[in-house]
């Protein structure tokens, strides 16, 4: 594999890229294998834009001294991140769980960036992919790390873990996501749970949400717990004193007034707080990060357009954090009220009983109008007094046509229905 040789080039180089048109001076470009295209084909622009080399695996791109042939360069990639992270000596807490990664990564990089210059995941670069891109975009200068991790399937944690050998770790919560590969609930758990198994093998630290007893049975014996929630003895414990439409927590005596909409995300920040307290930062720093932390794409922002109020969750959605934001959204004292939801992905066997199930909570609600994007939510609509839609283009046509008025909207949806699309 030539791994040796690569790393020696990779310390000389500007960082690597995936993606040809982003390459710059220096960059390391690996050609891999997509869906609709082969990175090899694209090893040649990458030299010509400056790439120090191109990572490729097909003998027939193999043009000059410039281009590193190896038998995978996917696994090329993934051997050059291991092999870098081993040569860190800084944190590196690895954050998974079925909703609020990204939103508690983003959170945690703000507080511990009070104390420590944080690297944290850019974008949701979280999976065997993803993954190695962030630990090589690890810098000298910075002092910790926090290291994304999705997962659709078991072992796929264990064998991220495996990449960037954390040394904290937090599950957010378990969740009804990514059910097909999973094989269901209890799939989820196992899946998600092999990071706090990674962490107690190898004697680190596990940040644990109390809440979230189907857990405990995990790290029960542990001795290295760090928990949060809202119970008296959690190491951070908070309060919620609102969350109509922003979370407002208490912590000790300090109030936390964020931009995040939705009791949900008092959680997570809870989660952000427990990790900057661990590591020294004192509450008032923490709640002057979280309080200057402002969402985006898409994640629990609140937006203001045409005299309408929308909650716009559209980054993606389950089971689970579909209920949470339309229950949520229920107890929200204003008037009218329309819920715009587009379907759950990757839900397999599950998808009928799951999109019915969601529907039933949504008409529980009393609201003014439910619109509805996606085929799975058009079939458990059916004899309902739902606007169903197969496509954001028609429903947002529709939307459109009302001409709504000083509504209160919330859009909650998978990341392939792109719901977003209908208030553009």
């Amino acid at each position: 594999m030539r791994a040796k040789e690569l790393f020696q080039l990779f310390q000389k180089s500007t960082g690597v890229t995936i993606d040809s048109r982003s390459v710059q001076p220096g960059n390391i470009f690996f050609a891999l294998m997509g869906e609709h295209a082969n990175g090899n084909a694209y090893a040649e622009i990458a030299i010509e834009k400056g790439a120090l080399c191109a990572v490729i695996d097909d003998v027939n791109y193999n043009i000059n001294e410039n281009f590193f042939l190896v038998d995978d360069s996917l696994t090329a990639l993934q051997q050059l991140a291991k092999t870098y992270r081993d040569t860190l000596v800084i944190p590196f807490i690895a954050i998974t769980g079925s909703n609020g990664k990204t939103t508690t990564k983003e959170l945690m990089q703000a507080v511990l960036n009070k104390k420590y210059n944080a690297f944290a995941t850019k974008g949701n670069l979280n999976n065997h992919i993803g993954v190695p891109l962030s630990i090589l975009s690890v810098m000298r200068q910075h002092t910790i790390a926090i290291i994304e991790m999705g997962a659709n399937h078991q072992k796929e944690i264990e064998f991220l873990c495996s990449l960037s050998n954390p040394t904290h770790a937090l599950i957010t919560n378990i969740g009804k996501a990514h059910l097909e590969g999973f094989g269901g609930p209890e799939g989820v758990k196992n899946g998600k749970s092999e990071l706090y198994y990674y962490i107690m093998q190898n004697n680190g630290i596990v940040f644990a949400n109390s809440g979230q007893e189907q857990l405990f049975d995990v790290y029960a014996k542990y001795d290295k717990v760090i928990t949060y929630g809202f119970k008296e003895n959690d190491f951070v414990n908070g309060k919620i004193i609102s969350s109509l439409p922003f979370a407002t927590i208490k912590i000790d005596d300090f109030i936390i007034e964020s931009n995040l909409v939705g009791q949900y995300n008092a959680e997570n920040i809870l989660a952000a707080a427990c990790a900057g307290k661990y590591f020294g930062i004192d509450l008032q720093e923490i709640k002057d990060a979280i309080e200057t932390y402002i969402p985006r794409n898409n994640r629990s922002e609140w937006k203001e357009i045409n005299d309408n109020h929308f909650i716009l969750d559209a980054y993606n959605a389950n089971p689970s954090s579909m209920k949470v934001a339309i229950e949520n959204f229920m107890r929200l004292d204003v008037s009218p009220k329309i819920v715009i939801l587009g379907d759950m992905l990757e839900m397999g066997k599950y998808a009928a009983e799951e999109h019915t199930h969601i529907l039933d909570t949504a008409l529980s609600g009393n609201f003014n109008a439910i619109i509805t994007v996606g085929n799975e939510f058009e079939k458990a609509a059916a004899g309902k007094n739902i606007k169903a839609f197969k496509t954001n283009a028609a429903a947002k046509e529709y939307f459109n046509s009302q001409n709504y008025k000083g509504v209160y909207i919330l859009l909650k949806g998978s990341r392939g229905i792109a719901l977003e699309k209908i208030i553009e």
